[in-house]
């Protein structure tokens, strides 16, 4: 058993980076520790996908040289630094160099570069186990969805990157809901959107917020709280300010190991509340849903199998 001055000893080593290369961590383990804490912007997720693929020679590139390779600025390669935890680019160089020479020497072997696809697939499978602990109680979103159900208008908010959830759960609602409406454009436009949401007898908003976080979609939420709607709120952190100013607010992970996130859980999330509303009036559900494949047989929407 260690002492407690080598346990001490050993954790400094860690610390500095002195660690024999078989207690150390694979290069790419390593480097997913320094990246995947912040959260970066696509073009730093860039950065940080290149160091991982050309550890052993991005190590050694200047500044210019980095930024060059990976298509970025120099400014950017140093906001990625500040972001990662580094007083500069020198000073992550230094650490990046540490472990390509771990790996020069002989010290635990690379993954293969496919395996990146690989660990965001994992990543999505973590965040939809948290999910399906989260649905062990399933009674707050069925409460929610019955909400949602009774609201009409039912406004469903959803700006930039959350555009694609906010439609696919509007194009969805529609089918078992007499009055959808969906708001994708920040600004005034929303403020109107929700402010006759409301006059028209609106009750609530659903709201997908996912990263990186607007600060037009802050504004909407709070015009209708201002407004008398209940906000719903879809987004990946439970405390902040889009959340101070939710209802309920379901937090659920989104994948961040790709240049751009990735939205299972929130998906399954949409599609678990809709499960709910179609649940809350299962008669009406029934008959809209029951019209609607009248008119796609008579219209031909759809292909036949």
């Amino acid at each position: 058993m260690s002492s407690p001055q080598q346990a001490r000893a050993q954790a400094s080593a860690i610390r500095s980076g002195k660690t024999a290369p078989e207690a150390e961590a694979a290069p790419t383990s390593q480097l997913r520790e320094l990246f995947d804490g912040p959260r970066l912007s696509p073009g730093q997720r860039r950065v940080a996908q290149y160091l991982i693929e050309h550890i052993t020679e991005a190590a050694f590139l200047s500044i210019t040289e980095l930024a060059d390779r990976v298509g970025v600025s120099q400014p950017s390669v140093t906001r990625f630094a500040a972001a990662v935890g580094f007083s500069g680019y020198p000073a992550l160089r230094e650490k990046l160099q540490s472990i390509a020479l771990s790996t020069l020497a002989g010290g635990p072997g690379e993954v293969n570069r496919a395996n990146e696809l690989q660990a965001a697939v994992d990543a999505e499978i973590q965040n939809l186990e948290n999910l399906r602990r989260d649905f062990a109680d399933p009674d707050r979103v069925i409460r929610v969805g019955r909400e949602l159900s009774r609201s009409a208008p039912l406004t469903v908010l959803g700006l930039r990157i959350s555009v694609s959830l906010a439609e696919y759960f509007g194009y969805a609602a529609r089918r078992i809901h007499p009055d959808v409406r969906l708001v994708t454009r920040g600004g005034s436009v929303a403020y109107d959107a929700l402010l006759q949401s409301r006059e028209a007898g609106g009750t609530w908003v659903l709201a997908f917020a996912m990263p990186r976080h607007a600060q037009e979609t802050l504004t909407a939420l709070r015009v209708a709280r201002d407004a008398g709607l209940k906000v719903a709120l879809i987004t990946d952190l439970a405390l902040g300010p889009l959340a101070d100013e939710a209802d309920v607010t379901f937090a659920t992970g989104t994948g961040s190991r790709l240049v751009f996130d990735s939205y299972a859980a929130p998906g399954l999330m949409a599609a678990a509340l809709l499960q709910a509303m179609t649940d809350a009036d299962p008669e009406r559900t029934q008959g809209r849903l029951e019209k609607y494949e009248q008119v796609a047989d008579q219209q031909q929407f759809f292909l036949r199998d």
